[in-house]
């Protein structure tokens, strides 16, 4: 009899669900946002997604390569290695890549596109042990990086619709301290924001309709949870109405800015796609719920006092405070059941 105790890490239950198949759903979920941006922007932002998704898989490889002796005893052993790549690759690479061209401005160059996406995939994931195990979001880190190296401070109104065609902007992902700070009259219509015409920003960020889009099937595909974005974007659009009655010349509490509020910038993208990445959140639902809450409420208040869109540095903050959440806010195990109280007498 063969008494030999077999040691693996957790989970131990077996699902139908795999970590490709969850990331080829995220990737399906960003088309939407991907097409409008190439309708919108043109062929810029074609190129600076397909550069910014080869980047990323190609340095992923090369790192595997690497680490893996794919260049020794004169690569002999490389076709092994490549072999063992393609049956590991989880589509981790592609959903990075797809996700930090859809948070850039279609005035980047491709160099720029290429060295995020290395800094992304290289530094931020690879270095840290890959898949599963990098401390923030690589998008997201790879989004301030660009921002602090190459100034990317210049966004392009989107070529279709009347407003701002053909405009650029110096501050953030919209004029944030324009239309959204000061008077309603100067509010661009909802339904603007919401398709995405004229709408100076981001390739990804401008379309909010595909977003949304996104957003149901992730739902559906029970990616993500429905209450996650909901539960954020109500927060922070609720604190930034309340900070906005501040820039009026007397104090006013305008629910009619909800909705710009929201819908402006890289809020709702952040929202779906990046605050609900499954790596760089909490464990816990109590731990999820304290994590979307103080997240919206710092990202109100960052983006009134800076004016410009810090959704990618409020993202890289909660990030490096999810093992502290984790660490006050733990989960039930796995099976467990809570015990009634005796009765008094028994």
């Amino acid at each position: 009899m063969d008494n030999t105790v077999v040691i693996s890490t957790p989970p131990h239950v077996k699902s139908k669900r795999t970590t490709r198949g969850i990331m080829g759903d995220v990737a399906i979920a960003l088309l939407p946002a991907a097409i409008a941006g190439i309708v919108f922007f043109g062929w810029q932002a074609l190129v600076i997604e397909i550069v910014s998704v080869l980047a990323c898989v190609a340095t992923e490889f090369c790192y595997y390569f690497i680490a893996n002796g794919g260049f020794a005893k004169k690569c002999k052993n490389a076709g092994k290695v490549c072999k063992k790549w393609l049956h590991q690759f989880d589509l981790t690479s592609v959903v990075t890549g797809l996700i930090l061209a859809l948070i850039l401005p279609s005035t980047a160059k491709w160099y720029e596109v290429l060295i995020g996406g290395i800094f992304a995939i290289a530094i931020v994931k690879m270095f840290f042990g890959g898949t599963g195990k990098n401390l923030v979001n690589p998008a997201s880190a790879a989004r301030v990086f660009m921002f602090l190296s190459f100034s990317l401070t210049t966004y392009v109104a989107a070529k279709i619709g009347p407003i701002m065609l053909e405009s650029e902007l110096y501050t953030g992902a919209t004029n944030l301290s324009g239309h959204l700070l000061t008077a309603q009259s100067t509010a661009m219509h909802p339904i603007d924001l919401l398709v995405g015409t004229g709408v100076a920003g981001c390739i990804g960020e401008t379309c909010k309709a595909a977003i949304i889009i996104g957003y149901i099937y992730l739902v559906v595909r029970k990616v993500i949870k429905w209450w996650q974005p909901v539960l954020f974007l109500g927060l922070f659009g609720f604190t930034a109405v309340l900070l906005s009655g501040f820039a009026m010349e007397s104090y006013k509490f305008d629910m009619s800015l909800f909705l710009p509020h929201i819908m402006s910038g890289g809020v709702m993208f952040a929202a779906v796609f990046m605050f609900t990445d499954y790596v760089t959140s909490p464990k816990c639902v109590w731990g999820q719920l304290f994590y979307y809450a103080v997240g919206a409420i710092l990202l109100a208040l960052l983006r009134y006092f800076t004016k410009i869109e810090v959704a990618s540095f409020v993202i890289l903050i909660m990030n490096l405070f999810v093992p502290l959440i984790d660490r006050y806010f733990i989960r039930k195990p796995f099976g467990y059941i809570k015990e009634k109280k005796a009765k008094e007498g028994k």
